[in-house]
């Protein structure tokens, strides 16, 4: 099943400002919400299809992905990667949104409340370049690379605490995360809240840290990673792999993988958006005789005919030989752009035979006697 375009989702125009788009994502998230809808399904995916859609939009860089490319251009980044999302996932995330809705704090999603804004750690992302040529980049390939980056630490499952040993609440916040200091100022009292400084936000302190990690729960170590990338990506174009990234100390959320592409150059064709274009040079007694010629395509060769009285520029279009829109929305064409080879060093017998057909009327320039002159086939080319 294909997934919603997000600006319906969350019922606003491309050109919403972020204001208005949290604005939105509140009243649909608010409306939705588990503890209003208990035991319904329908009204949970519905809560997690606005949370995904605010995840993606509310990211500058995500939204300009989003907006060129749709849901290929952010695939892997909306909603966490696609994955299915935890409550937790978006209350950690958005969790301020919903302000004292449900009151106080936020819901952990089904009943009861979270005792604090607990921090949720994650991962940082990692950055790769990804080198594509021109049939992989029109056919889509799977890629598999190896990654030096942190991973979950094995001797104690990526917890920070040592095998048999158990974490507790954290003595300073009470399992919060936070404290928060009351100030007496000339206004009256100002209340302050920050990390706190025992458990670093976790709520919770190991009693017998990992020898292994030292209590972080994370290592350096490799993974080897296999993502598909789809066809008709473009140069430039960045693809999110979800929970790729680094690991997260003890047990939060990984980052991601950024792939980055870059189109290797194609010997003879050149790129130009979903078409192709290419070069062939045709003699002046091909041009004028008519031929045929095989030219290169992405995957093998086509040949193509080449009519008599064929004019320099002339553009011929081989429908569907192009590169596949990355959105799905059908393939571009290959167009040959026709040049007549006008040769530079003729022998004494080639001189004399065009010295004596220079003066017939059918070589002599007559503009008028072809079928379109060169501008009206540019101007008919590019309306098609």
């Amino acid at each position: 099943m294909s997934k919603r375009d997000y600006y319906d989702v969350l019922g606003v125009s491309k050109g919403a400002t972020a204001e208005e788009l949290k604005k939105a994502y509140r009243k649909l998230a608010l409306k939705f919400h588990p503890d209003k809808n208990p035991d319904d399904k329908e009204a949970e995916e519905k809560f997690k299809e606005a949370a995904e859609a605010y995840e993606v939009l509310s990211n500058a860089d995500k939204r300009s992905r989003y907006d060129q490319f749709g849901h290929r251009g952010v695939s892997g980044s909306g909603g966490f990667g696609g994955q299915h999302m935890s409550m937790d996932d978006i209350f950690s995330h958005f969790g301020d949104i919903f302000g004292g809705a449900f009151g106080g704090g936020f819901s952990s999603g089904f009943g009861g409340q979270r005792s604090g804004r607990r921090r949720v750690n994650r991962g940082s992302n990692l950055r790769v370049k990804v080198k594509l040529d021109l049939k992989e980049v029109a056919h889509g390939v799977e890629k598999k690379i190896k990654l030096n980056k942190y991973v979950a630490c094995d001797s104690c499952n990526g917890s920070g605490a040592e095998k048999g040993s158990s974490k507790s609440t954290c003595p300073t916040c009470r399992g919060m995360g936070q404290v928060t200091q009351v100030t007496n100022t000339f206004l009256g009292q100002m209340q302050t809240s920050s990390t706190c400084p025992q458990c670093g936000g976790d709520g919770e302190v190991i009693t017998n840290k990992c020898n292994t990690c030292h209590g972080n729960g994370i290592v350096k170590g490799e993974e080897v990673v296999t993502f598909k990338v789809p066809p008709g990506v473009a140069d430039g174009m960045q693809l999110s792999i979800s929970g790729k990234g680094n690991a997260a100390a003890r047990g939060g959320i990984p980052g991601d993988l950024l792939v980055l592409i870059e189109e290797k150059d194609h010997p003879e064709l050149i790129r130009d958006g979903n078409n192709i274009l290419y070069d062939l040079y045709v003699s002046f007694t091909d041009a004028a005789l008519g031929s045929s010629a095989e030219i290169p395509t992405v995957d093998s060769k086509a040949k193509i005919k080449i009519t008599p009285g064929t004019q320099g520029g002339k553009v011929l279009r081989l429908k569907g030989k192009g590169l596949p829109d990355v959105n799905g929305y059908g393939k571009g064409d290959l167009l040959v752009n026709v040049n007549i080879w006008t040769p530079k060093n003729l022998s004494k017998e080639e001189k004399t035979i065009l010295e004596n057909l220079k003066d017939s009327p059918n070589f002599k320039p007559n503009p008028s006697a072809q079928d379109k002159s060169y501008f009206d086939r540019m101007r008919e080319f590019f309306s098609s």
